[in-house]
Order: C-alpha cells, then sequence, then structure tokens
C-alpha cells in the first residue's frame, strides 16, 4: 500500500510539474498584446525558456537582436529568436526558483520565480527587493 501511494504522490507531482512546460504567450504590461512565445524545456534537473516567435508591433525590428545585453553575457549580439532568456531554474515544491530571466529589451537580468495560477504561468523577475509579477498565457 506504501508503495501505491509513492508512486501515486510521484506521479502528482510529476505531472504538476510538467504543466509548466510547453509554449507560453507573453504579454505586454502596460498594452496587454502578446509580445512573444517562450518555450520552457527542462533539461536535466534544471527549466529554461527560449524565444521561439515574436509578435512585433508596427515598426518594430521583425528579427532583433539583444544589443542591450552585457557585452560579457553571451546572449549579447544574438537574435531574440532563438534566445534564451530563462536559465537554471529549479523545483522548488510548486514552482520553480532559483534562476534568471533576462528582459532583451532593457538586457537586464533577474533573479526568477515561475508558478501557476490556473491555466497561466506567473513570471516574477527581482531586482533585490523589487519585484515585477508577468501573467504569461498557454499556447493551445
Amino acid at each position: 500500500m506504501r508503495i501505491l501511494i509513492f508512486l501515486l504522490a510521484l506521479t502528482t507531482t510529476t505531472f504538476a510539474q510538467n504543466t509548466v512546460l510547453g509554449k507560453w504567450t507573453t504579454i505586454d504590461d502596460e498594452s496587454g498584446v502578446p509580445r512573444s512565445v517562450v518555450e520552457i524545456m527542462a533539461r536535466g534537473t534544471k527549466v529554461f525558456g527560449k524565444i521561439i516567435k515574436l509578435h512585433p508591433q508596427p515598426g518594430d525590428d521583425p528579427d532583433p537582436v539583444c544589443d542591450q545585453c552585457p557585452e560579457e553575457d553571451d546572449r549579447y549580439n544574438k537574435k531574440i529568436i532563438g534566445l534564451e532568456i530563462i536559465r537554471n531554474m529549479k523545483w522548488s515544491g510548486e514552482a520553480l526558483t532559483d534562476g534568471t530571466i533576462l528582459d532583451p529589451e532593457s538586457g537586464k537580468v533577474y533573479q526568477c520565480k515561475l508558478w501557476l495560477d490556473g491555466d497561466a504561468l506567473k513570471v516574477r523577475g527581482y531586482w533585490g527587493p523589487f519585484f515585477r509579477t508577468q501573467t504569461w498565457k498557454k499556447v493551445h
């Protein structure tokens, strides 16, 4: 009986963690319009995310590079499509923590936390005691 309970708990935890994985539409905080699609995937015991599609607005460069990234960052001057913006996230209960997220528009790297809130993914970037939380929508 203990083995059955253990397997059930393991399956439930694995299912909850895997639902974060997949494709998510990022939403602009101010306008509410879609900005990009980020694919979140596991590599070993860590989780990473890369931009796989942009939704450029009129006048935006349709194929920009991360020219605002710090020159010492390996993402400097790389194309934003295909750019890994989420790195080294670790599972901590129902959330992913201890990794970083890059804002390719500003080039700033923040500590990051990801968690599910219903069908939405909450993405929080930290800089010291300050933080901002975005809501991303699942791509179906």
